[in-house]
């Protein structure tokens, strides 16, 4: 009997998954929608400008709404020198400062990308470990009002242009010890307690996640936890240098397949520094970039680098394919759905961008009032972070319409909002696809209308 009633149970939960991926009914109607090649912006990926020294310069909202709107750019640069505090506190005109770019920045609808220093000279003329822990402390209450357009924090800090190699204070020039990694490793933990659990923290080198947490790659079990493992990314500021990537490399057939398998989960990106034909070419390039899943790219540097791929053609696909590019595929959908019943639909869709989203964010279905544009928002059980480059996903939304919904026809629209920014449309996720996307709105419209009655 016990036997006879489990397999009940198995038939009834393959039954129930069945009917959850089947259309409403035979009168659904399949829209085929029509991929886009035009280059846009997108929240949280893409190319980048590099704004200059962040303590100094003073953030522009006009400017940077222009990246957004008219270069298709959604990402900024903040490295924000600490060079008077090496033995001090911060004092508060500087956390005004940085506060000012946040503001500017949501003002824009763009995110930063956040790097702190003390040095842009080799001296590494940096802050000892216990400065820079109390330093962290001060900024924790400004990182967590401003994550809302915070990107991700690379780790900074340590040694010139906080690259964590010509450093006074944590072992310089490749010359390590057992304390200098072990502070090391304390100044990184610390800004992974201060920086809201929601963001991620980029490394300068594989080699500093593998010494200071693991040497095995983050598994996928185990990615977007919150633990340190599954919030540690990379960044690479000497792509395609030199074989090494100017010592971004130690031993590159043990690294490259390490950081293969880590970036399918984490953050990614960086800039060039110099030319290198043939590895800083097209053909290595748009390799290294799919390989290591890169999701985001200085487009002010190196020049030499970037006008040879224009010149040799690959620039545009670059500029797509930077971290995730969504597109739909077909929807299918009913034409009728009843005040207090059940609309049924799935949507097929695909990564044609060379990574996946790495901040959490959401997913929903929206139907609108054709005549009085009134809307109703219906989540959708999804995660975009798991939107993998090259696969395609189906969704299957299954919504309960209220019983006091007005008749008509409704659109149908989805939207990937942000998760802290949900009422920005200039922070929601565009498809790439032709005449879906509304920029008023931040919905990307189905082609497709429901009665309800």
């Amino acid at each position: 009997m016990a036997g006879t009633l489990r397999r009940l149970a198995a038939c009834l939960c393959a039954c129930t998954a069945f009917l959850a991926a089947q259309p409403a009914s035979a009168a659904d109607t399949t829209v085929t929608y029509t991929p886009s090649a035009e280059n846009f912006a997108n929240p949280e990926r893409g190319l980048y400008h590099h704004t200059g020294d962040c303590d100094k310069q003073v953030f522009d909202a006009a400017v940077l709404r222009n990246y957004r709107t008219q270069q298709g750019i959604s990402l900024v640069m903040c490295v924000f020198y600490l060079a008077e505090f090496r033995s001090a506190p911060i004092s508060q005109a500087a956390l005004t400062h940085l506060q000012r770019q946040f503001d500017a920045a949501r003002t824009a609808g763009v995110k930063v990308i956040l790097r702190f220093a003390y040095t842009t000279s080799t001296d590494g003329a940096d802050a000892p470990k216990d400065h820079v822990l109390a330093h962290l402390d001060q900024l924790a209450p400004v990182l967590n009002a401003n994550s809302d357009v915070i990107h991700l924090m690379q780790a900074g800090f340590i040694g010139a242009w906080g690259e964590w190699y010509y450093t006074q204070n944590f072992g310089n020039a490749g010359v390590i010890s057992a304390t200098d990694w072990t502070n090391r490793k304390a100044v990184t933990d610390k800004i992974l307690s201060v920086l809201p659990a929601t963001r991620m923290v980029q490394l300068r080198t594989p080699k500093f996640k593998r010494t200071m947490y693991s040497a095995s790659p983050l598994s996928p079990g185990d990615a977007y936890n919150g633990t340190t493992l599954a919030r540690l990314g990379h960044h690479n500021d000497c792509f395609l240098a030199s074989p090494d990537d100017f010592g971004t490399y130690e031993n590159p057939s043990v690294e490259y397949p390490y950081l293969a398998a880590e970036t399918t989960y984490l953050a990614m990106g960086g800039e060039t520094c110099a030319p290198n034909p043939p590895r800083s070419s097209c053909p290595t390039a748009t390799s290294e970039l799919s390989s290591f899943h890169w999701t985001y790219l200085n487009t002010d540097y190196h020049t030499g680098v970037l006008d040879s791929w224009r010149a040799e053609g690959c620039m545009a696909d670059v500029t797509r394919r930077l971290g995730y590019r969504f597109t739909l595929q077909t929807g299918t959908f009913p034409s009728a759905a009843t005040r207090g019943g059940q609309l049924r639909a799935s949507i097929s869709l695909k990564n044609d961008g060379w990574a996946a989203p790495t901040n959490p964010r959401g997913a929903a279905l929206v139907l609108r009032n054709t005549a009085t544009g009134a809307y109703y928002w219906f989540t959708v059980e999804a995660d975009p972070r798991r939107w993998h480059p090259g696969s395609t996903t189906t969704i299957y939304p299954a919504v309960t319409l209220p019983a006091d919904m007005p008749t008509g026809i409704y659109t149908l629209l989805l939207v990937l909002p942000d998760n802290q920014l949900t009422s920005r449309p200039d922070y929601s996720i565009r498809f790439g696809n032709e005449n879906v996307w509304e920029a008023t709105t931040g919905f990307n419209n189905l082609r497709h209308t429901v009665t309800v009655s």
